[in-house]
């Protein structure tokens, strides 16, 4: 049978070419895609989330693990959906309005695909109306903000103030680097995380 230890290793290293052989093997020998899923893509992820928390590794290499999880995540999402295997919870995410960042958000976006979350990527300056109608549209469980500018911060509160005017139940978290914890209790945020690999615990947590 298919490695997945070293499908996880494939992942973690950021080897593309690996990861998607392993997975492709893996199926076609008729392992459960998810078994695939959760031994060697999250698996692996879990260990990249973890090591980047403490310091060990940094941005570019967690993007390159993110990105060997999803070129075998393109072969393995088809099997999965056929399965039938739900995905953890539903999120959609993106850069507030007026605000054009989207390395952080895209970096959360990718681990959470690694965590088992459907993710809805809605982009860069997306204003309120847009979170309320996508949200509604989608049925998603959670609803992810990320501003990279102090100017731009504001545009969560309108948005946190727009989901209860048009009585979203969805959960919010927020982040990006001028955000705080304050910042979240403040405008009534459910959660805030300080990096990628912490907006996983928290997106888990939310949904649980």
């Amino acid at each position: 049978m298919a490695d997945l230890k070293a499908l996880a290793d494939a992942v973690i290293k950021g080897d593309q070419k690996v990861a998607v052989e392993i997975t492709k093997t893996a199926l076609e020998e008729g392992a459960a895609p998810k078994s695939v899923l959760d031994e060697g893509l999250i698996a692996g992820m879990d260990i990249v989330g973890a090591r980047f928390k403490k310091n060990e590794i940094y941005i570019p290499e967690v993007l390159i693990a993110a990105r060997a999880m999803k070129m075998a995540m393109e072969i393995l999402e088809p099997e999965l959906v056929k399965a039938g295997v739900e995905p953890v919870g539903k999120l959609l995410i993106g850069t507030v309005q007026g605000d054009l960042h989207d390395i952080g958000k895209n970096l959360v976006a990718m681990m959470l695909k690694g965590a088992g979350f459907e993710v809805i990527d809605l982009g860069v300056d997306v204003g309120p109306e847009k979170f309320v109608e996508q949200i509604k549209a989608s049925n998603a469980h959670l609803i992810g903000m990320s501003a990279l500018l102090t100017t731009t911060m504001p545009g969560m509160e309108r948005t946190i103030q727009a989901l209860k005017d048009a009585g979203v139940s969805a959960k919010v978290m927020i982040g990006g680097a001028p955000v705080t914890q304050d910042y979240a209790d403040k405008i009534g945020a459910d959660g805030y995380a300080p990096d990628a690999a912490s907006a996983v615990d928290m997106a888990k947590s939310l949904v649980a």
